[in-house]
């Protein structure tokens, strides 16, 4: 009985990867993932160093509060050039701005000296307060202030020339806390220039430093 004959098998002329091109392919796996990963944490690092920058030059900044006086409303005002003598009463706001921090301004009681030519015609007192982060607080104040308090010369040839010159100085001595974690010492000070108009007897200007 003849045999029967099967056709060979074909050969296999496919590629056939290596256990040397497999760990290869793995290890290039693994530096693209590594690749990856640093470019990450780089954008990370760089995205946390703008927002410390930008938050140590805006909301951790602190400023120096400002102490100024605010509107002032003549109520009465007498004066004679021959005495020489003046005598007038007022209504101005005290103003704390506290605007330019992002925390609270919290301050001790201090006072207002209001002089003329460096002589105190009369000092007022200011409870101690807190501003509030980007805020401004008023307060009312009435203010009498006459001559008698000074002895000043060239008080008489001051009043003929038709303005009368006065200054109030102060100080505010107290802390900025920012976001409860730091607190900075802050001392404001007031310089206010307040001119009045003699014959009209009103407020000619008001000037704050």
């Amino acid at each position: 009985m003849a045999e029967k004959a099967y056709p060979a098998a074909p050969a296999n002329h496919g590629y056939q990867r290596s256990d040397a091109e497999s760990l290869e392919n793995a290890d290039e796996l693994k530096r693209k993932k590594k690749i990856k990963l640093a470019i990450y944490i780089s954008i990370f690092v760089v995205f946390q160093i703008i927002v410390i920058t930008t938050m140590s030059l805006t909301v951790m900044k602190v400023k120096t509060p400002r102490f100024r006086l605010g509107n002032i409303n003549v109520e009465s005002f007498v004066s004679d050039p021959a005495a020489p003598s003046f005598d007038t009463k007022f209504t101005t706001q005290i103003k704390i701005k506290n605007s330019a921090n992002w925390g609270s301004y919290k301050f001790n009681a201090a006072n207002i000296t209001f002089q003329h030519q460096g002589a105190t015609l009369a000092v007022i007192d200011i409870a101690k307060g807190k501003a509030g982060w980007l805020s401004t607080i008023k307060r009312n104040a009435e203010v009498s202030l006459k001559s008698s308090a000074t002895n000043v010369s060239n008080l008489g040839s001051e009043l003929n020339s038709g303005v009368l010159t006065l200054n109030s100085v102060g100080r505010l001595n107290g802390k900025v806390a920012i976001m409860f974690i730091m607190k900075k010492k802050k001392a404001a000070n007031m310089n206010c220039t307040i001119a009045f108009d003699v014959a009209a007897k009103t407020l000619k200007s008001l000037h704050c430093k």
